[in-house]
């Protein structure tokens, strides 16, 4: 299967075989996520997913290559865990939008990036991880039969050698769980709704509303999804989508568009976005090497918005709790890539004992005097 079309970018889009299957690798980052936020909040999965849909097809379009889509995982977790609201939660991911439009408007992200220790970084992941480990666990604990069963096939999946599809395995039990119960799903075209009125009034920028929800929670939360996104969904990203598939795609670029994005979907009901390496990466293990997966994927979504209300609103819990443990596991791993694992695990310990905003600062703080400290002893 072969088509062309002018992309951007002018480059040749390319729909290849592989793209179909690379297509599943950014939706193993993409899916467990956002069923879990729609299933433990008032966002509206149909909504959610023709949003990713939409911009897989964009940045695919704009940047020529297989460039991924995901959630601002720090963000979803703390509204996973009930530790932001879903008005907080809007208004934490328009703010991270603006700072990653200006910074990459005025080419700042390298710089800044330079500035962020990597062990920080990593904690603050470690901290995520930690969080929905603990949220997963909670929720599995409501229905542990179920949440063995879903465990073991996604254990299964790994002794195969599917370690990154094993989340996405234990989705795909639930949602056969959910479709038993409810038979199957009638198609129904999602309407746009804004966020309620306390969400909206600070991320549209409206003069009313209930309340702005510009609270010290949201900021927190803000800097510490920030601190995440520079370093993987940029920098990261920006030198695998050159190594992978030899696009030339600069952080900046990735940042001005991730900043973009959220302004604009957030307000209406999206979860906030972000690319993402591990996406990336996904895409080309499963097999994708040109933005044609992006173009199958964007698709997929849209498929399964038409059809995902009813499955959602019956997914079981417990089931949930094994997914997000599963995407904890993996989110950990990561956090481990560090050059200082004391620095890294203090951030993350921290963040899930008070949380992940404080955790950043903290660290941030810890890792300049480590620096000072390291300083004087080699003068």
């Amino acid at each position: 299967m072969e088509f062309s079309t002018a992309a951007l970018r002018d480059r040749t889009l390319a729909v290849e075989w592989g793209d179909a299957t690379g297509a599943v690798g950014d939706s193993v980052t993409v899916l467990p996520v956002v069923v879990a936020v729609s299933a433990l909040t008032e966002l509206r999965l149909p909504v959610l997913l023709l949003w990713f849909g939409a911009f897989q097809v964009v940045w695919g379009l704009r940047y020529g290559a297989p460039v991924s889509v995901e959630p601002m995982k720090a963000l979803a977790a703390l509204v996973i865990a009930g530790s932001l609201s879903v008005p907080e939660l809007a208004v934490a991911g328009t703010l991270a939008g603006a700072v990653l439009l200006g910074l990459g408007s005025v080419g700042a992200l390298g710089a800044l990036a330079d500035r962020i220790d990597l062990a920080v970084i990593r904690g603050v992941q470690l901290a995520v991880a930690l969080v929905l480990a603990r949220t997963g666990l909670e929720l599995g604990a409501g229905a542990p039969t179920t949440a063995l069963a879903a465990a073991a096939v996604g254990g299964a999946v790994v002794a195969l050698g599917y370690r990154r599809a094993a989340a996405l395995s234990v989705l795909a039990v639930g949602l056969g769980l959910a479709a038993a119960e409810t038979g199957a799903p009638s198609v129904a075209v999602p309407a746009f709704e804004t966020l309620p009125k306390s969400g909206v009034a600070v991320a549209a920028g409206a003069a009313t509303g209930d309340a702005f929800a510009l609270t010290g929670d949201a900021l927190a939360a803000t800097g510490a999804q920030l601190a995440m996104t520079v370093g993987n969904a940029a920098v990261a990203t920006s030198l695998l989508l050159g190594d992978l598939f030899d696009a030339e795609v600069s952080p900046d670029e990735l940042a001005t568009s991730m900043g973009a994005m959220n302004l604009l979907a957030v307000p209406l009901g999206a979860l906030p976005m972000c690319h993402g390496s591990g996406g990336v990466a996904g895409k080309h293990a499963f097999g994708a090497r040109t933005a044609g997966a992006n173009l199958i994927l964007g698709g997929l979504y849209v498929v399964a918005a038409l059809g995902a209300a009813e499955l959602v609103a019956a997914f079981p819990m417990s089931a949930l709790g094994v997914v997000l443990a599963l995407v904890a596991v993996e989110l950990g791993k990561a956090s481990l890539d560090t050059d200082s694992l004391a620095l890294t695990a203090g951030v993350g310990v921290l963040g899930v004992a008070t949380n992940v905003g404080a955790a950043f600062v903290a660290g941030v703080a810890a890792s300049a005097v480590l620096a000072r400290v390291r300083g004087a002893e080699t003068e």
